[in-house]
């Protein structure tokens, strides 16, 4: 095992229940117990846990707060209430993405960030050189929490059990709540997810993370590795970020632009370069593409024309667990991007027949209230 790997506060929780384990973003990270389909399926059908303490929590306070993360946000947080939460990115001057990810509003001049874990260090990096000129402070809070994440259509039931608090299943979808634990500290319920399905994430210390993970198990929440958060986030048309996003991918090529307000007042930074791309249409397009055989494309796989000139890569593929049916999303050419167009992927030496389809594979199932 590599040294200088980070752990999560459950990592030797994984080692006990036999998980295979692997490295992703900076961590040792499970990805895989019982195995992926069986996990992927519990989450379909029934009720799923994820370790997700590997993700980054950044504090923003201070009263030019509301002012800053429209800033550096894409989305509009102006009207945003307590108690509700946006995605949305952080963008670079060219609009390729610093960062996705979801603002908790906690009070006037409060919000928590949640930060992908590969992005951590950069994200602070980068929050802390644009508030030159705010009057904000930044705190990079991650080693104080643990996190988990509850998923499928059992999850609500399970929440409750397990925390006691029926409100919970009045949260509605993108909006959290805090609880009080019997030690005084802070937990923090949200009905967010990655998966496509209902469900809710949990924030609190490391000490009561590790035990609402045993107790969830106990109860017969199945654990779940990052392969099947992969495969379901990805039928779910959700992307990732290094793989549909990046610095060098922007939201207008990846079809996030309705998570970018144009417009706002102050504007955001990226904004220019990315209503421009809006306006004159991208040079790429991601886009979902199913396959007539059942070959797997992979990312990085190229996706050519049925004349065999290349016009995009593979970004995530799989044989779908959910439908049966082997799909990708790539990045390719804007000409060739409209849904029915006839497009191939080359796996090894193979070239296999496809169709341009939307990205979301699979009918979400989010409880809205």
């Amino acid at each position: 095992m590599d040294a200088s790997l980070k752990k999560t506060c459950l990592y030797d929780e994984h080692l006990a229940l036999g998980a295979r384990m692997s490295p992703f973003a900076g961590f040792e990270m499970p990805i895989q117990y019982s195995g992926i389909i069986a996990e992927h399926n519990a989450v379909r059908t029934a009720c799923g846990v994820f370790d997700v303490s590997h993700m980054g929590e950044i504090t923003l306070a201070g009263e030019d707060a509301l002012a800053f993360i429209n800033r550096v946000f894409t989305n509009d947080v102006s009207g945003l209430a307590p108690g509700r939460i946006l995605y949305g990115m952080m963008c670079l001057p060219s609009g390729g993405v610093v960062d996705d990810l979801l603002v908790y509003k906690e009070f006037a001049d409060g919000y928590l960030l949640v930060v992908n874990a590969a992005n951590i260090e950069k994200d602070f990096d980068w929050l802390n050189r644009c508030a030159e000129g705010f009057k904000v402070s930044l705190s990079n809070d991650s080693d104080a929490w643990g996190q988990i994440a509850l998923q499928g259509p059992a999850s609500e039931d399970r929440l409750v059990s397990l925390l006691g608090h029926e409100e919970l299943r009045e949260l509605g979808f993108y909006t959290f709540t805090n609880l009080a634990a019997e030690d005084g500290s802070r937990i923090i319920v949200s009905r967010t997810g990655y998966t496509g399905e209902d469900g809710f994430e949990i924030y609190a210390a490391p000490g009561l993370i590790k035990l609402f993970w045993k107790k969830l198990l106990e109860d017969g929440v199945v654990p779940c590795g990052l392969g099947c958060r992969d495969t379901l986030r990805f039928e779910a048309g959700l992307p990732l970020y290094g793989d549909e996003l990046s610095e060098s991918i922007t939201p207008v090529e990846a079809g996030l632009s309705m998570f970018c307000k144009f417009g706002k007042a102050g504007g955001f930074i990226g904004e220019e370069a990315l209503e421009a791309q809006r306006l004159e249409g991208a040079p790429r397009k991601l886009v979902g593409i199913e396959l007539a055989s059942n070959a797997v494309p992979r990312a990085t796989y190229p996706v050519e024309t049925p004349e065999g000139v290349q016009v995009g890569v593979v970004t995530t593929g799989y044989h779908s667990i959910s439908l049966d049916k082997s799909i990708c999303m790539a990045l390719v050419s804007r000409e060739y991007s409209a849904l029915g167009t006839s497009l191939c992927v080359r796996i090894r030496k193979g070239v296999h027949e496809g169709v341009v389809t939307g990205k979301k594979f699979y009918k979400t199932n989010y409880k809205k209230k």
